[in-house]
């Protein structure tokens, strides 16, 4: 059986990767290409909806997607846990959607890593850079390990986080401060920095190709196709054999 794909946003970078991954699936045929001035009527015949787009127009694809009945791929930055929230609220309970904030596997076991030592120390701070372009900071990277971090910490009390009233502290994201840099020459850089008594401890992830997504989303167009609910993280599509916080 042929899954007919919409690809929103198929003209962007992750677009553009996305697209070279679909045509080389058997089963798949990619239906419709969507760009700024498409409409979302163009969603309506796929089976699956893979939106790579922009934080202002993500919602709204999602939705539309939801509550036609196709399983819903998100990889645009900028999905918050309030506007996961809200977008748990606003679709189909049987809906399918899977939001993944990076697609790279060394990010996500770089935030897995992170959230373990979260509980063990109480100074945090992220620093994450990104390309000059890049529309939304904090990214969704930062946003999703500082939350993460911050639910693993239930009952130990809040991050050490001095000064954030002062603007160069940072964006407290779950309370915890995050620093953005966009610049040139970038792809995507976290890092994370622990502070404790005579020691620190920093998680750095670096992609230096975007070819570090490819797998991540071939794993991911295999799992939306029988998710049920809305589903956040790689770290979910993945068998990390851990036992998560």
């Amino acid at each position: 059986m042929t899954i007919r794909v919409a690809l929103a946003g198929a003209h962007g970078t992750m677009g553009t990767l996305f697209d070279s991954i679909l045509s080389d699936i058997a089963d798949v045929e990619v239906v419709a290409r969507l760009g700024r001035s498409s409409s979302l009527d163009e969603l309506d015949h796929a089976d699956l909806v893979v939106d790579v787009t922009h934080p202002e127009a993500s919602r709204a694809i999602v939705e539309h997607a939801a509550r036609n009945g196709a399983q819903v791929l998100v990889g645009t930055s900028g999905w918050s846990e309030s506007r996961i929230a809200e977008l748990r609220g606003s679709i189909p309970d049987d809906a399918g959607v899977l939001i993944i904030p990076n697609f790279s596997l060394g990010s996500v076991l770089g935030t897995t890593l992170a959230t373990i030592a979260a509980r063990f120390y109480s100074s945090i701070e992220i620093v994450e850079s990104h390309r000059a372009s890049k529309a939304d900071s904090p990214s969704g990277t930062a946003v999703r390990t500082a939350e993460l971090m911050t639910a693993a910490r239930a009952g130990l009390g809040p991050v050490e986080a001095p000064h954030t009233e002062q603007r160069a502290r940072g964006q407290e994201v779950a309370g915890i401060p995050v620093h953005s840099v966009r610049r040139q020459g970038v792809v995507a850089r976290q890092e994370v920095l622990f502070g404790g008594t005579g020691e620190t401890l920093s998680v750095i992830h670096d992609t230096v190709d975007p070819s570090a997504y490819e797998r991540g989303i071939r794993l991911s167009l295999d799992a939306v196709r029988t998710v049920r609910g809305l589903v956040v993280g790689l770290e979910n599509v993945l068998d990390l054999g851990i036992t998560r916080a």
